[in-house]
């Protein structure tokens, strides 16, 4: 075996974009996973050997023709970065619509369950055996926004899920862990500057930081040994309304 090979969910943009790129860098072999084709392969064209597979995380017929790629083109996998996520509306809870909240249920969550299984079968199975788990949780998943129940409901879940994964990993080498993102600089954050909703119901601006330190932490997490695992960590814009978010 001469490569490490990780898959990143949701890398046609944002922090999977950026995350996988500093994958390829750090020398694994990268699964580009997400729905549109077109965004895969532009990032694919910056990553050597990259294979691209599109893929919905809400349907699980689609999950598995993820791992049956992988494991046809690389009979293996080492790191699984559970990263597609999407933001509902924002509406205040007694105004959630219900296909908002299901919708937020399915991709948030439901499909970082999927890709969980679908990794959790092939470290389990594979010689040598194990791997690693990273599920991109938000900071959300300590502390919600305003109007954003079905996002922090779906966060505060993916902490549970992790703890279970980290805890049924056990006995095979399967090692999960979580990391908590607040105001990277991508595509979803680009509104920042001209105002977010506060507890207090003000609009103001917030800090960002350069995405390529969540990249750094990824790339950190994945290169542990086995025997030693990142169970959580918070990464935050230092003058974000975090500490103390309202």
């Amino acid at each position: 075996m001469t490569m490490r090979v990780a898959i990143v969910t949701g890398a046609g943009s944002g922090l999977g974009r950026v995350v996988a790129l500093a994958l390829g860098r750090a020398g694994y072999a990268v699964v580009l996973a997400g729905r549109r084709r077109g965004a895969l392969d532009a990032v694919a064209e910056n990553l050597a050997g990259a294979l691209a597979v599109e893929t919905d995380v809400t349907d699980p017929a689609s999950v598995d023709r993820l791992f049956a790629r992988v494991a046809e083109v690389h009979a293996r996998l080492d790191v699984l970065f559970n990263n597609a996520g999407i933001f509902t509306p924002a509406a205040p809870i007694d105004a959630v619509r219900l296909e908002d909240w299901r919708a937020s249920l399915d991709t948030n969550l439901t499909g970082a369950f999927l890709c969980t299984q679908g990794a959790f079968r092939m470290m389990k199975a594979q010689a040598p055996r194990g791997g690693r788990i990273i599920n991109n949780g938000s900071v959300s998943a300590q502390v919600p926004r305003p109007h954003a129940a079905p996002y922090a409901a779906t966060k505060h879940a993916m902490t549970g899920l992790t703890r279970a994964t980290s805890l049924d990993g056990r006995p095979y080498d399967i090692a999960c862990g979580q990391i908590d993102i607040g105001n990277a600089a991508t595509e979803m954050t680009q509104g920042f500057a001209a105002g977010v909703r506060q507890a207090d119901g003000s609009l103001r601006a917030e800090p960002v930081m350069d995405a390529r330190h969540v990249a750094d932490a990824v790339v950190y997490m994945a290169g542990l040994p086995l025997s030693a695992n990142v169970q959580f960590m918070t990464l935050t814009a230092t003058a974000m309304p975090y500490i103390g978010r309202g």
